[in-house]
């Protein structure tokens, strides 16, 4: 079952790429208080999602913070070596990269993709998500091979 609106953020611990360091991290306390956007991808250095997914979010970053973000994270099913690489290669020190190598908080959120017919096996599905102190405040999940809701300008316009 999809996680909705109004439901708090699974009790998960993830490897948290955060300014070059790695270490593990409960997201449901990292998002306890304040306010944060997610965004999910099916996989780091993916060609959506390294030409316009992350590069979004990254380019977006203090426009999303003027608008009281507190932090931008990037999920995907990798592990934190691929997810420490990819930061370092596309991203920003400012956006905390959320390895979640066995799919836990994707299964957790109720939404996981089937990508084995590309040999990826069990992904997380491209999606966003505001967080508000611990709690789902919205929820933007893309149709399959889509790219339009979960990008950093629509997660801007409707904050």
């Amino acid at each position: 079952m999809t996680i909705s609106v109004g439901a708090p953020v699974p009790a998960v611990t993830l490897k948290v790429v955060n300014a070059g360091t790695v270490e593990p991290k409960n997201v449901a306390e990292l998002f306890a208080a304040g306010r944060h956007v997610v965004f999910s991808v099916p996989g780091a250095f993916t060609p959506t999602c390294s030409a316009k997914h992350l590069p979004g979010f990254v380019a977006k970053l203090a426009e999303l913070k003027a608008k009281g973000v507190a932090s931008v994270a990037c999920l995907a099913v990798n592990d934190a070596f691929v997810m420490k690489a990819w930061a370092e290669r596309d991203g920003s020190p400012d956006i905390l990269m959320l390895a979640d190598g066995n799919a836990e908080l994707a299964a957790a959120l109720g939404l996981t993709l089937d990508a084995s017919g590309f040999g990826m096996g069990t992904r997380s599905q491209r999606f966003a998500v505001v967080i508000n102190n611990g709690t789902i405040e919205s929820l933007f999940i893309e149709e399959p091979g889509a790219f339009a809701v979960s990008s950093a300008e629509h997660v801007l316009a409707n904050l």
